[in-house]
């Protein structure tokens, strides 16, 4: 089989390589609360809570959120199979540097190129913008470059909320608009949660190899069980929040459409609570799933802003 896999190794290469170090699976996570936050912009053009609305600008800044967030996966491989973290045998997938379809060096190249188009894309919008774009701006660069050292400490989840869960978002408004919306912080924070769901997914499943590696992950401070408890406590807080923040009028009623994705958010739950140290292959996919949560649950809260929009 090792013989197998190794002539399959070989011949992986062109375009399916670059794609696969990529990661563009994972571009939901980056995509679903900058189009959020455009709907929200939207929204509240059509209802006079802002003067313009640039939709050029906005399709822009989705771009620069995928350049980032590609070369924060690239990057972060690097670091990971530098520091012993990414093996051959980890079986959640493919890992294209410890495969030997990159060497580190290539790696680091491709990851810094994607970094250098999102930030001249950065750039040129905060020329056409303003100066808090920088400093939204930097902190993309910092999760995109340093994300690795937040993760091996613990801190990974809390730096992907603050970056994924808030900052692209106020980025997003902000290009559209012209405006420092703060508003649009709590409205994208159920979505930023599940979104710290798929990495907690993650690492709930590789407990033992990141120990194994040296590393710290928030799932491995609290041991199988709790990682488990907080699992559940992102994806049902975030359901609460939307129900809340509807109550504070900070959120359309019709944005209680994510509550169509909520079946699926318990299947995700169950198969979470079915994990044991000796079996953590029952979580397999639930970061995959999870994401497919982060997809429904986006849509759906953008249906509910432009119904809002247009009523």
């Amino acid at each position: 089989m090792e013989g197998a896999s190794s002539h399959k190794a070989e011949r992986v290469g062109g375009l399916r390589k670059w794609v696969l170090l990529a990661h563009p699976w994972s571009f939901p996570a980056s995509v679903s609360p900058a189009v959020v936050a455009g709907s929200y912009a939207y929204c509240l053009y059509c209802t006079g809570g802002v003067d313009t609305l640039n939709w050029v600008h906005g399709i822009l800044a989705v771009i620069g959120v995928v350049f980032f967030h590609a070369a924060g996966n690239i990057l972060g491989d690097y670091h990971d199979f530098l520091n012993g973290v990414d093996v051959k045998e980890k079986s959640d997938r493919v890992r294209p540097i410890a495969k030997g379809y990159f060497t580190p060096k290539s790696a680091l190249l491709y990851g810094c190129s994607m970094l250098l188009i999102g930030i001249l894309l950065g750039l040129y919008l905060m020329m056409r913008t303003g100066l808090p774009l920088l400093f939204i701006g930097l902190v993309g660069v910092l999760s995109a470059t340093l994300y690795y050292k937040f993760k091996y400490v613990a801190l990974g989840d809390l730096m992907i909320f603050i970056c994924y869960g808030l900052a692209i978002a106020l980025g997003m408004v902000y290009v559209m608009t012209g405006q420092l919306v703060w508003a649009v912080l709590p409205v994208s924070a159920p979505l930023g949660l599940l979104i710290v769901a798929i990495l907690h997914a993650n690492n709930t499943r590789d407990i033992e190899q990141d120990r194994s590696a040296g590393i710290r992950t928030l799932a491995m401070n609290q041991g199988l069980e709790g990682a488990q408890v907080t699992y559940q406590a992102f994806l049902l807080t975030a359901y609460l929040l939307v129900a809340l923040l509807v109550m504070l009028k900070l959120m359309s009623p019709y944005t209680f459409l994510v509550l169509l994705s909520f079946p699926l958010a318990m299947k995700n739950i169950r198969q979470m609570n079915r994990a044991t140290m000796d079996y953590p292959g029952a979580i397999q996919t639930l970061d995959a799933r999870t994401s497919l949560l982060v997809m429904l649950f986006g849509l759906l809260q953008v249906t509910g802003n432009v119904i809002a929009a247009l009523i």
